[in-house]
């Protein structure tokens, strides 16, 4: 079972008033329903999405629902269920804000549909679960993502998204919009409003723990960058001193730089700071990291020198 149909199926189970159900209700026909010769189709491959969707119909419009399968286009092994609605089909539309008095279509629901937090949460439930998809994010990355046939609709829903400070964009596509989210804590905030609980913590333990596992990569990146810094830099000061050693000039430098270079020749493989450490320590006179890199430039400077008169 995918991640996006755990989440449909958890929501499912969500009881709600009236108010909350009709505003459910308006999200899924308004983004899913075939309105043609006096019948209303509604498409769906999820079992469980029938089941509320003719509960719902009975209960609030005494309506009987109508359920014929279909074989699926869409490469799925999953039946498709259509559920035909017909009696009181005028009621039910003008009641969820489909059309107005005089049946005309309107591009987004009347204000009483989504009048209150609840009945917005609800209106995109409605909307989650004919057109919704959520990435796993142990698997992929992270994305959400509603496909709105409707230009209207796809401003609407962008807009209750917001209301909730979810920065939910917009993108055409060949057959519609697509309203999408990719930043995880937004998506995280987004399962919360469709009240999918369970969701929301599977999400969170999978993103705390890519988030721990990026930053163990990062910090053993930086720790390879030094590394890889630590060797370059003895490996050059190895080779100044090879020239300083080849034209036989090491007399040519102070006490204190001879000193420096003959303990970078025994530890070749330390950074400046432990060659500083292992000076102090064996010589009894303090050598910071700063001084040792002091004597190191005299090194640079005079191997730098050596080199040019071979030209």
């Amino acid at each position: 079972m995918s991640y996006t149909t755990k989440i449909k199926n958890e929501i499912l189970n969500i009881e709600g008033s009236k108010s909350e159900l009709i505003a459910e209700l308006s999200g899924f026909i308004r983004n899913n329903g075939e309105l043609a010769q006096n019948m209303l189709r509604l498409t769906t491959e999820n079992t469980a999405i029938v089941n509320r969707l003719v509960l719902m119909l009975e209960n609030l419009y005494e309506s009987k629902v109508e359920v014929e399968t279909k074989e699926n286009l869409n490469f799925s092994k999953n039946k498709l269920y259509v559920l035909i609605i017909k009696e009181n089909l005028m009621m039910i539309l003008k009641d969820i804000g489909y059309f107005d008095e005089s049946q005309n279509y309107l591009g987004s629901p009347p204000e009483y549909i989504v009048g209150a937090n609840e009945e917005i949460r609800s209106y995109l439930r409605g909307v989650f679960l004919c057109q919704g998809s959520i990435n796993d994010p142990k698997t992929s990355r992270y994305h959400m993502e509603l496909l709105i046939s409707k230009p209207e609709e796809a401003v609407f829903v962008q807009k209750l998204l917001n209301i909730f400070d979810l920065n939910a964009k917009i993108l055409t596509r060949d057959k519609g919009y697509m309203i999408y989210i990719k930043e995880a804590e937004k998506i995280s905030d987004y399962l919360k409003i469709l009240g999918a609980s369970n969701a929301v913590m599977y999400f969170e333990n999978v993103r705390i723990y890519r988030d721990k596992k990026n930053q163990t990569n990062r910090l053993n990146n930086c720790e390879q960058a030094n590394i890889n810094k630590v060797v370059d830099a003895a490996s050059n000061q190895l080779k100044q001193i090879g020239i300083i050693k080849e034209y036989m000039a090491i007399e040519l430098l102070d006490d204190k730089t001879k000193e420096a270079l003959e303990y970078r020749i025994k530890y070749p493989e330390a950074s400046l700071k432990e060659l500083s450490e292992i000076i102090s320590l064996e010589t009894g006179k303090k050598i910071t990291k700063s001084g040792l890199n002091h004597r190191f430039r005299k090194v640079k400077e005079l191997a730098e020198k050596l080199s040019k008169t071979r030209l």
